[in-house]
């Protein structure tokens, strides 16, 4: 934060700008639908009060988090100032979050379990952070890795099981959902969230991958790419993989970052890891964590030995003349003699004592004695 002349704190910009702001209410409003009717049609398995508790969890941990953060950095919470409307467009990365991970983790009746993961992904946006364009953002995909800790944690907890979004539909209906999703979604991430290169990396390399483990250790490949037809995948790949906060926007990393994911899943997956969909997101975002402090300590070396060159230039060194000894002699202007004396020669010895020139006659030395004069 740059420092100002003025003793008052500078009131906090803008959360996001507004193409994400609008990408981030379509998809609070699309988890919303999809919530109600996966509870109404769809036979989403999780008690329907689940979403709830969620909800209240990270609306309350987003609040308490944010306030302590604005002490902290001496500025106004960012859901002040803006009334209700404010308020709502603060919640809405809570809301996604909360229903996000209830909607993809199966953990029985353990609901603590659930409220858990929704803390871990809502805390980790303040924890995991790096220094991105002189501001601190979180880097890592915080329902992704609500997901990824309960998995890790607790081993007999998993995914939502595959008939999660389609338990309830036949006669071709089923791949309504999935048709329903890749539309609103390729809507949303190529004008607004502007990742369709990432999409594109990361369903290529996913193919990819599931090419080459074929070959290499004779697994089925057409089983391994009818994984991309799944409500989950499909899910994944539109709503969780693309996040605007923790993925790069230029072209050549969102392709990094999506063939990245994608390789770290075929690695994972080739070692019988399972779920390696979130850890191999995890480890990604991970990477970019670590390659983004790394360029911020660099790019501020840098900046440093530019500064130090910058001033060592201004800086003139200060050149000191070394007089010959200032002792007295019998010498004139003739011979340049610090310290003239009443003499009209340079006599023999004088260069040597005062610095003179080679000692010259009587008579030149008169001689330009009498031009001087």
């Amino acid at each position: 934060m740059s420092a100002t002349l003025t003793a008052v704190p500078a009131p906090a910009g803008p959360r996001h700008n507004p193409k994400v702001v609008t990408a981030l209410r379509r998809f609070a409003i699309s988890i919303s639908v999809l919530n109600i009717v996966g509870y109404t049609v769809l036979g989403f398995e999780q008690p329907w009060t689940w979403p709830f508790i969620a909800l209240i969890t990270s609306y309350t941990l987003e609040i308490i988090l944010e306030l302590i953060g604005a002490r902290a950095e001496g500025r106004d919470p960012r859901f002040r100032g803006g009334g209700l409307k404010g308020m709502v467009e603060f919640l809405f990365p809570a809301h996604i979050t909360a229903l996000a991970v209830n909607m993809l983790t199966y953990v029985n009746d353990r609901v603590w379990v659930m409220v858990f993961g929704v803390i871990v992904a809502v805390g980790t946006k303040w924890v995991l952070r790096a220094p991105v364009k002189g501001r601190l953002r979180h880097f890592m995909n915080p329902s992704n890795f609500g997901i990824a800790v309960i998995l890790l944690l607790f081993p007999w907890a998993s995914i939502a099981p595959p008939y999660h979004f389609t338990e309830y539909l036949d006669g071709g209906f089923d791949w309504l959902v999935p048709a329903v999703i890749i539309a609103l979604g390729t809507l949303l991430n190529a004008k607004l969230t502007e990742r369709m290169w990432l999409i594109l990396a990361w369903v290529g390399g996913y193919a990819l991958q599931a090419i080459v483990r074929g070959l290499l250790f004779d697994t089925s490949i057409p089983a391994a790419l009818a994984m991309m037809t799944g409500v989950a995948f499909v899910l994944f790949t539109n709503y969780m993989i693309t996040d605007p906060g923790t993925t790069p926007s230029s072209k050549w990393g969102q392709i990094a970052f999506g063939g990245g994911v994608a390789t770290v899943y075929g690695v994972l997956t080739a070692l019988h890891v399972v779920y390696g969909i979130f850890f191999a997101t995890a480890i990604v975002c991970a990477v970019r964590g670590a390659f983004l402090w790394s360029a911020d300590v660099v790019a501020k070396r840098r900046a440093a030995e530019a500064a130090d060159k910058a001033a060592e230039a201004k800086a003139e060194p200060v050149t000191t003349a070394v007089l010959p000894a200032q002792r007295d002699c019998e010498c004139t202007g003739v011979c340049a003699c610090p310290s003239p004396a009443a003499a009209t020669a340079c006599p023999n010895g004088c260069a040597d004592i005062c610095g003179c020139p080679a000692p010259v006659s009587d008579k030149t030395a008169q001689e330009k004695i009498a031009v001087a004069a």
